[in-house]
């Protein structure tokens, strides 16, 4: 009997499989920026209750406990592993996995760590659009990994940089701490997405989300033991807060990310998800009444017109060694 992928290249030929696999990636990815977006409205208000280190292990701890379904699922339905394991054959052993989950959750731990310590001093929208730099810093990495810079790169972080001034340097030159920590968070985002599209390709992909949250998860609540009070009362008043960020944003969103990535370059991944930050301001907009005034907007869209110059591509580009 042939394999389904077979049957669907023998239907509608290579190149229409191919994509379809590529649109369905895409709304995989704008999905998860959706989720993403209105997470940082549920962060913030996670913030006030709860500390930062506690909130994440909770989050990430929920993550990984809504994947379990999921993997005991697959592992019993073969047939069902098409989506998420289309290189079997290619797949190395669990030893690396897990190394390689481990990797991505050190590095998802310190990007989210600086992101809600930020937030607990920051609006959802700026978090957002300033978290959303990364998009800026993707091709910039890319140069260790040898890849191109682009003219429109240069452009672009021009464009974000002119974008942040705007958004969070204040009258007399300083940026505020929480600001700060999300632009340094942005730099581990940038890292963690290429980090996936280097991992993912040849991996499983609920397996290596789970490994990274739950390292994410034990290194938050070490830190949250030692840093924090840790407050039943606290927990049950960010409740919702929580379930969001650990359902929806940890075990939906990321895993999306993961499985969307396959089909992606990341610059293509990386320009959906930085939409997140338009969700973000729209929510921080409408349910927590956040205005960023003129300046702030003006600054908001320079970085968002920043994050879409530097995934433009000429057609000589395309051709060469660029992400």
């Amino acid at each position: 009997m042939l394999e389904l992928s077979v049957v669907r290249n023998v239907a509608f030929g290579k190149d229409d499989y191919m994509k379809n696999k590529k649109l369905e990636s895409s709304l995989l990815l704008l999905l998860a920026a959706a989720i993403w977006g209105f997470a940082f409205v549920a962060q913030r208000v996670g913030a006030k209750y709860v500390g930062s280190f506690t909130f994440n292990g909770v989050r990430f701890a929920l993550g990984c406990i809504s994947l379990i379904p999921l993997i005991i699922y697959f592992r019993h339905n073969p047939k069902g592993k098409n989506e998420l394991e289309e290189t079997k054959s290619e797949k190395i052993t669990n030893m690396s996995t897990i190394k390689a989950g481990i990797t991505a959750g050190v590095v998802i731990f310190i990007a989210s760590s600086l992101q809600q310590l930020g937030l607990e001093e920051t609006t959802a929208g700026k978090a957002a659009f300033i978290t959303g730099f990364y998009i800026v810093l993707v091709p910039f990495l890319g140069v260790f990994l040898k890849h191109k810079i682009h003219k429109n790169t240069w452009i672009a972080a021009g464009f974000g940089i002119v974008g942040l001034y705007l958004l969070s340097i204040t009258s007399d030159f300083t940026i505020a701490r929480g600001d700060l920590f999300e632009l340094i968070g942005s730099l581990f985002w940038a890292i963690h997405i290429l980090l996936i599209d280097r991992y993912t390709q040849k991996m499983d992909a609920l397996m290596l989300s789970f490994i990274q949250f739950a390292t994410c998860s034990i290194l938050s609540m070490g830190f949250a033991l030692v840093l924090e009070k840790i407050s039943f009362i606290g927990l049950s008043q960010a409740l919702i807060p929580i379930l969001y960020g650990g359902i929806a944003s940890v075990g939906i969103a990321y895993t999306l990310q993961v499985v969307g990535q396959k089909h992606a370059k990341p610059s293509t991944a990386a320009i959906i998800l930085s939409m997140e930050s338009v969700f973000a301001s729209i929510g921080g907009l409408i349910l927590l009444g956040e205005n960023m005034g003129a300046k702030g907007y003006i600054g908001c869209a320079l970085m968002f017109t920043g994050m879409l110059l530097s995934q433009l591509r000429s057609r000589k580009g395309e051709k060469g060694n660029d992400i």
